[in-house]
């Protein structure tokens, strides 16, 4: 399996191929993320598939099925990339907006993108917890510190492993330093992958997510 995140299909690609029900699911998990910053409950979900005339099981699974969605074992949302319903390191928030939670560094440099907002990300390095922070405005970002970067990894046992959420998500994130990303991976065998300074860890996050919303014309 490729460590880089551009040799997987991105969010963006995934949304065009969903059905419009699933899509329409999709965009109402993501507004509702930018707007109150929690995921949409399994019974919201049913309701809203119910009302496009489509059947919740069917719609549910094909967004599951695609990666688009995560679910946990009692069938709530788990990931919605690049949002997390519930903390992680890595914080986003933006002016009048709620305080929000990137499943990964990569999400969280996509986020701007797709808001079409400026946001600001507030994470702590793996290990350390020395404070990371990036102010992101679509395709510009000023990083704190500047020599700040982001490991794209992936635990090397999760080869078989179909979701983001469980083969590289908790392993994508912000470091102050490369020399920090490596010293951290040297001491983590067992997660193999990229160093990525600004520009190209940007141009991930905005090609996964940039369009993930915008594309809603499309249907």
């Amino acid at each position: 399996m490729s460590q880089m995140r551009d040799a997987e299909p991105s969010q963006g690609r995934c949304a065009v191929v969903l059905t419009p029900p699933a899509r329409h699911i999709h965009l109402a998990v993501l507004g509702n993320f930018a707007e109150t910053g929690r995921a949409l409950t399994r019974a919201e979900l049913e309701r809203i598939a119910r009302g496009q005339g489509a059947d919740p099981g069917a719609v549910l699974a094909e967004l599951a099925g695609r990666d688009v969605l995560a679910f946990d074992g009692h069938g709530e949302i788990q990931a919605a990339y690049p949002f997390s319903p519930s903390p992680t390191p890595i914080q986003v928030t933006w002016e009048g907006g709620p305080r929000g939670y990137a499943m990964c560094a990569i999400d969280a440099l996509g986020i701007s993108a797709m808001l079409d907002r400026p946001v600001t990300i507030t994470a702590r390095e793996p290990g350390s917890g020395r404070p990371v922070t990036v102010e992101v405005d679509r395709n510009q970002a000023r990083w704190r510190p500047r020599r700040a970067v982001v490991f794209s990894g992936a635990a090397s046992d999760a080869e078989g492993a179909c979701r983001a959420v469980d083969r590289s998500c908790g392993h994508i994130n912000f470091f102050t330093s490369s020399r920090a990303a490596r010293e951290w991976a040297s001491r983590h065998p067992e997660i193999t992958g990229t160093t990525l300074g600004h520009a190209q860890a940007l141009r991930h996050g905005i090609a996964e997510f940039g369009a993930l919303m915008h594309a809603a014309s499309s249907w």
